[in-house]
């Protein structure tokens, strides 16, 4: 039987969930991603990663002499709608960790694909949506649940298929500035996230993605584990091997990112 996530709100963390949670905290602190008075939409694809990474933000604002306002917003597409038992789950975890929750219903086949579908079209029509909703509520900064491994596979895509050695960043811009994409969880394994997921009542769900299991993520992630038998520092090798650029500036500090 898993052990309720409230045990973890009410204080009681073991010492590796504590980790986590310092090792986001790293992530953020690093990079400068979030500052005193911020609010930060998350991403919540109500997989173990984003309802993790919202587990760690909500937590660690208890320690911290700042404070910052989250919020998450869940895209349900249309065609691949979420079980209401899970709606009522989700929106009953958000309210115990104190972030609002909102739950938006769209086409994940919009007209302007004209039939096609892949991971990327898939990508920046979720996208699209999340700047959207940002752009309205007037908010900047919007936390991605990727984490270490994510950035590893990316790195493999692009050099591999692409011949172009980029990645991931931590913290990412759009429109001058204007919008943020910051990753807390940049240096965190997903099997961190995934013993979470196993061992507490953390209601996941995850949208149905004809992809899921084919696509070229899925079929490097056997790839990578092979890599880290070879050398376990493999994927925070491939972390440092990129110059990432200088964390977000204010306004009046602003450089290229």
């Amino acid at each position: 039987m898993k052990t309720s996530y409230k045990e973890i709100i009410d204080g009681s963390i073991p010492p590796w969930l504590m980790r986590f949670i310092k090792d986001t905290g790293k992530g953020i602190n690093e990079f400068e991603m979030i500052k005193d008075k911020d609010t930060v939409l998350i991403s919540a694809s109500g997989g173990k990663d984003s309802l993790c990474l919202s587990l760690a933000l909500s937590i660690r604002r208890k320690w911290l002499p700042i404070d910052y306002k989250l919020k998450a917003l869940m895209i349900n597409w249309i065609e691949h709608p979420i079980e209401e038992d899970y709606r009522d789950k989700l929106k009953e975890y958000y309210s115990a960790l104190d972030i609002d929750f909102e739950i938006v219903d769209e086409n994940q086949f919009p007209s302007s694909f004209k039939g096609n579908f892949n991971c990327y079209l898939c990508s920046r029509n979720r996208r699209r949506i999340l700047f959207d909703y940002a752009s309205k509520n007037d908010i900047k900064l919007i936390a991605m649940g990727h984490h270490l491994d994510d950035l590893v596979e990316t790195s493999l895509m692009n050099l591999c298929f692409r011949a172009d050695f980029s990645t991931m960043k931590p913290v990412q811009e759009f429109f001058d500035g204007k919008l943020y994409v910051i990753r807390p969880m940049i240096k965190v394994h997903e099997n961190v996230t995934r013993r979470i997921a196993e061992l507490y009542d953390i209601p996941t769900v995850k949208p149905v993605c004809p992809y899921d299991q084919t696509n070229v993520r899925a079929r490097l992630k056997p790839i990578v584990k092979e890599l880290c038998h070879l050398d376990k520092l493999t994927r925070e090798h491939i972390y440092s091997s990129y110059a990432f650029p200088s964390p977000l500036k204010s306004d009046t500090e602003k450089e290229e990112i």
